[in-house]
């Protein structure tokens, strides 16, 4: 029988609701042959806010799992060895915090630093331009970035310190190109500032060797497999030619993935569960250029959270690829084929410009600070979209071939296929965190307070320092909070006003005319705000919205994510605004839609509200008995459609 290669790491991404309730969810995923945990926490955990900050109402348990101090880390791990297993933490901005309590839970545990093993994101830049859970401005970011990636490399040897993740960039639109060409040119951003810290010779080396990349896998696997070609030899160039490393184990390009979540829909949502599978061929077909690791998302992702079930499918279908199939046994199916080859060649050469050109803009940070690289991005999502609404892009079952009989996966209801969270673990949890509070030394927190402060206004690193505060109980708001008085905070550019619609022919003209008609009606341009209200900074949708709202003649107000309900109120009041529209992904729509339609009535602004997210239909009845005049969700393809039912909502109104 042929020798065979092993198989990557197989992942799911997943927590929820609180530590203790995902803790067994993590045993389940690994009784059934997980080989691996990737953490996803909540946005609260992710922007530095403990769970009874008034910005965390309503989303504390929802995209991930609490973690507010060590007992919650603890717990999370409670019964898992943390010197056998190797864990991915999907964290950035509060990357170093979130590896401090790592490193302190595993040495309550008996397991020293050098044992442990797994990655940390830990990638700042693209948070800027596709995620926005970002805290700080981007230096002291890129600063906290490189402190926990030489942290590492000395003390946790065996750690990813940082996954530059151009999956999020593919989220935000990026074509494979710029996909692979944002994410070096990031890469090449936090290399220069480990050289500028002194780091030279066989130190630098090992530095190179420890970084990794988080990918994104498409329907288009060819293509993919391709990119992951490209990628694999712009890294190898990179290693050899602009940092002089020489071996070439260290110069090897090592990469995890999730498959695109982005693609996944709504309508005829059992197709998912091809779109996944076939997905995860790009990453894996090609021997030279395969992953290390692999996640994979469930097939009702775009309904809601996924239950363990849901969960057990996608590792299902890793395991019945790695250990059905013959794929593991052969060298690369790619190898000699002019047809990959070109393709690679086409991909890395226009990705390489691309890193030039960023490079001549002072870099990511300067990229991101100019909105230069999310301009792009808004652009080229902006054109993807058009080309769905055209129908030149196919999705099957959403622009083309949607007469379709009842799925028997959803055939009780969209609420029955996903897993719904207990509205009572938020309380919880705050609570929790009280009974935490009262608890420790509080004198012993102060000084860890006072100590990380001095340690960011200086100049050494901020691992070391965060290790003592996790371990006399500091919270996480507490560390950020300590971090936000001496770095600051940031808001980074929406890349809305510097981007143009792409040409859409003919078939906006109705819609730009319908808006012109309304203006006539109302006596001026119809205005509209869009809102992120809460910590959900997935703004793709929002952006387009903004973008082609614009586009057809509106006025439109965005100021980009992380607005309080409190303030999109008193903008709408300022803004004189004719409807106000809300996107939320997280999950927490119903307690956020609540609290912005109160805070306009406590202003007697009355104006139309309508919501945009993951909302499955009882939570839709629900706001629009709340007086919620529209609820749009993922099947809502058609921006067209959309805006010119805004029309008769604003007009109704006004009339």
């Amino acid at each position: 029988m042929a020798v065979k290669d092993p198989p990557w790491i197989m992942r799911t991404y997943s927590g929820h609701s609180t530590p203790q309730a995902s803790n067994a969810l993590y045993r389940e995923n690994l009784a059934r042959g997980q080989t691996g945990l990737s953490v996803a926490f909540d946005l609260p955990t992710q922007t530095g806010y403990d769970a009874d900050h008034p910005l965390a109402r309503g989303e504390v348990g929802r995209t991930g799992v609490p973690v507010g101090h060590i007992a919650d880390l603890s717990a999370l791990f409670d019964g898992i060895d943390l010197g056998r297993m190797n864990t991915s933490m999907t964290i950035n901005a509060t990357a170093a915090w979130l590896l401090a309590l790592y490193v302190a839970v595993a040495e309550a545990q008996g397991v020293p630093s050098r044992a442990l093993r797994g990655t940390t994101q830990n990638d700042i830049v693209k948070e800027y331009l596709s995620r926005g859970t970002y805290v700080f401005p981007p230096a002291p970011s890129l600063r906290l970035t490189v402190d926990t990636i030489l942290f590492t490399v000395e003390h946790v040897p065996d750690w990813n310190p940082i996954n530059i993740s151009s999956y999020h960039l593919q989220e935000a639109g990026a074509t494979p190109a710029q996909e692979v060409a944002y994410s070096l040119a990031t890469a090449i951003t936090v290399l220069d500032e480990v050289r500028a810290r002194g780091v030279e010779g066989a130190a630098f080396a090992k530095v190179f060797g420890r970084l990794s990349f988080f990918v994104n896998a498409g329907m288009r696997f060819v293509e993919e497999a391709c990119k992951l070609r490209a990628f694999g030899e712009l890294w190898e160039r990179l290693g050899k030619e602009r940092y002089g490393v020489a071996d070439e184990k260290l110069r090897r390009f090592r990469y995890g993935v999730q498959v695109n979540s982005l693609g996944l829909t709504e309508a005829q949502p059992e197709n998912n569960l091809v779109r996944i599978a076939l997905e995860m061929l790009g990453v894996t077909l090609s021997k030279n250029a395969r992953a290390r690791a692999v996640q994979l998302p469930a097939w009702n992702e775009a309904l809601g959270l996924p239950r363990p079930w849901d969960q057990q499918l996608s590792l299902r279908t890793q395991q019945l690829l790695a250990y059905e199939t013959d794929l593991l046994e052969y060298g690369d199916l790619f190898d000699g084929s002019p047809v990959i080859a070109a393709k690679t060649r086409e991909i890395a050469e226009a990705a390489w410009a691309e890193v030039e050109d960023v490079i001549e803009r002072g870099g990511a940070v300067g990229a991101v600070e100019s909105g230069y690289v999310k301009e792009r991005l808004v652009a080229s999502n902006a054109r993807r979209i058009a080309a769905i609404e055209s129908g030149e892009q196919v999705v099957v079952g959403v622009n083309r071939f949607t007469e379709t009989a009842e799925s028997p996966l959803t055939a009780g209801g969209a609420a029955d296929a996903i897993l719904r969270l207990d509205p009572a673990a938020e309380r919880e949890q705050v609570e929790a965190l009280a009974r935490f509070r009262r608890a420790r030394d509080a004198d012993s927190v102060a000084r860890a307070l006072d100590a990380l402060r001095a340690a960011a206004r200086g100049r050494d690193n901020l691992v070391p320092v965060s290790i003592a505060a996790a371990r006399v109980r500091v919270t996480t708001g507490e560390w950020a909070s300590a971090l936000r008085e001496v770095f600051g905070e940031y808001r980074a550019p929406t890349g809305v006003a510097g981007a143009r619609a792409p040409e859409l022919g003919s078939g906006y003209e109705p819609l730009r005319e319908r808006v012109a008609e309304l203006e006539k009606r109302i006596g001026r341009r119809p205005k509209i705000l869009v809102g992120k209200p809460g910590l959900d900074g997935h703004s793709n949708g929002a952006e387009q919205i903004a973008l082609r709202a614009r586009d057809a003649g509106f006025e439109v107000v965005y100021e980009g994510i992380r607005v309080t309900p409190r303030e999109l109120a008193r903008a709408a009041a300022d803004e004189g605004v004719h409807v106000l529209g809300l996107s939320i992904l997280s999950g927490a729509h119903v307690e956020l839609t609540r609290d912005v339609l109160a805070e306009l009535r406590a202003r007697g602004v009355t104006i139309p509200v309508v919501v945009g997210g993951i909302i499955p239909e009882a939570d839709r009845v629900l706001l629009c008995a709340e007086g919620v005049a529209a609820v749009y969700t993922p099947k809502d393809f058609q921006i067209a459609k959309i805006l010119a039912e805004l029309c008769e909502i604003v007009e109704r109104s006004a009339t």
